[in-house]
């Protein structure tokens, strides 16, 4: 069977195709989450923000043009929502508890033998200071870096994604990796 493709898709929705909205819908619904979730640090939160993406995405598909794909649209609709949803909440540390620490570690790797008593205390101070270190990020630098160090988009994916030049785009990433070297650096040699 062969997969349609997102143009495809994109464009039986903008005629009316609910069928084709839904797959849309399907296919981007968990890495939406999994941009949400790294953003917000919480699931209920990642879930409104995936509820209010789409929603947003479904009202303003007719202005939808292919010079970006529908998933850099579509991540830029939700770290908007993202943002807008952690500036409307008190500022939580706490916020940031599964920041990069679930299942793509941004922190030096373990080895994959059994871990010593040791190794699960070092593990937990590391992820520890990392939630802490990406909670010290502004919120452009921390959606950036996550984009490109997380989720693994290009630069000039990230730039229309955040809707900055590239310049200002490699500046949010250089900025919030210094960061997080100094925030990490302890644990570098571990």
């Amino acid at each position: 069977m062969l997969v349609e493709s997102d143009d495809s898709l994109v464009t039986r929705a903008q005629a009316g195709d609910m069928e084709a909205f839904r797959v849309l819908v399907e296919r981007h619904t968990r890495s939406v989450f999994r941009l949400a979730y790294r953003l917000t640090g919480s699931e209920q939160d990642a879930d409104e923000v995936v509820q209010d993406s789409f929603v947003k995405a479904y009202k303003q598909l007719h202005r939808f043009e292919s010079r970006a794909s529908f998933s850099t649209w579509l991540y830029r609709i939700a770290s908007n929502c993202a943002v807008d949803l952690i500036r409307a909440r008190p500022r939580k540390h706490e916020s940031l508890d599964a920041v990069g620490v679930d299942d793509q570690p941004i922190a030096p790797a373990v080895p994959a033998s059994t871990p010593s008593a040791e190794r699960l205390v070092m593990s937990g101070e590391i992820q520890s200071k990392m939630r802490e270190a990406l909670g010290a990020l502004s919120d452009r630098e921390r959606t950036a870096f996550l984009l490109r160090h997380i989720e693994g988009l290009s630069i000039d994916e990230i730039s229309k994604h955040l809707n900055l030049k590239t310049n200002a785009t490699k500046h949010s990433i250089f900025r919030a990796v210094r960061k997080m070297r100094v925030a990490l650096g302890p644990f570098a040699g571990a």
